[in-house]
């Protein structure tokens, strides 16, 4: 019991980050129906960022937080200015998400330029000794992943539900034609939501870093953890890809610990295809309901 107590930590811990990548994923995906390949890469990004600003300037945590998802948010603009914006309207989906991939090697390989191949990692925001909760250990670091994950999800729904920008973006999910003839500006919903998902998935490299440390060449496994999440829970609905994110960190950590943590990565692999194979429209929701990609 314990073990199984540890183990269900430590799988809501990264199911948490993969939550926020798959947040990612689905916001683009909405607005767009493409699927950008270069969300794990701009993980990576936050986490390597937010280590320069506060080791390598001398930065407070505030400033080097603030700066570092302004650059993630930034870098995401620009990639959806400079190479979606315009094939958005002429390409196939297809043609998108291959040009997706061709940024995250950019990507990567800036990375690379620019920080090498050591892995970096930074203090936690609180530090001290972890806390016992019955037989486990818990970081002080995971209680703010939760903090952040509960301060999202309430930023969704009041966003989506209670703003005229928000409410804008889920009318392009439900069909971007009519809400293009009520007046809505798409292209700015499509801008909008490359810089959402460029800051959530900095803020899953700020937060993951100071447990796990981050190098330059982790965007392609993180980047297949959160569309795994994505696929789990039903690409298109927010709530569907949060449980899936937790839920895919908690078979993870359970296959690591009581089999073999070799199998850890693999799962994700397994499961994307028997869910593609399967059940395409994910586990908590039909595929009606995927068709009308609700948020």
């Amino acid at each position: 019991m314990e073990l199984f107590l540890q183990f269900f930590l430590s799988g809501l811990t990264v199911g948490a980050i993969y939550a926020l990548i798959g947040l990612g994923f689905n916001i683009i995906y909405n607005t767009t129906s493409i699927l950008n390949l270069a969300q794990g890469e701009f993980v990576v990004l936050g986490g390597l960022g937010m280590w320069f600003f506060l080791e390598k300037l001398g930065l407070t945590y505030p400033v080097a937080f603030i700066l570092t998802l302004g650059i993630a948010g930034l870098t995401s603009l620009l990639m959806e200015r400079l190479t979606i914006r315009p094939l958005l309207e002429k390409a196939d989906p297809l043609l998108l998400i291959l040009v997706t991939i061709a940024f995250s090697i950019l990507l990567k390989g800036f990375l690379m330029f620019a920080f090498g191949k050591d892995p970096y990692g930074f203090a936690p925001l609180t530090e001290g000794a972890p806390i016992l909760l019955g037989s486990a250990i818990i970081q002080k670091q995971v209680l703010w992943i939760f903090l952040f994950i509960i301060l999202t999800i309430l930023f969704l729904v009041v966003f989506f539900n209670k703003t005229l920008l928000g409410r804008a973006m889920k009318a392009c999910a439900f069909d971007a034609l009519s809400a293009k003839l009520m007046g809505i500006k798409t292209s700015r919903m499509v801008m909008l939501s490359f810089i959402l998902s460029g800051i959530f998935a900095g803020l899953a490299g700020i937060l993951i870093t100071p447990i796990t440390f981050m190098e330059y060449d982790r965007g392609p496994m993180l980047t297949i953890k959160g569309f795994t999440s994505a696929i789990l829970g039903g690409l298109g609905s927010n709530w569907g890809v949060m449980a899936g994110g937790f839920l895919l960190g908690i078979l993870e950590s359970m296959i690591a610990g009581y089999i073999h943590s070799g199998l850890k990565d693999a799962i994700a692999l397994l499961l994307l295809l028997l869910m593609l194979l399967f059940r395409p429209a994910g586990l908590f929701q039909s595929a009606k309901t995927a068709g009308l990609r609700k948020l």
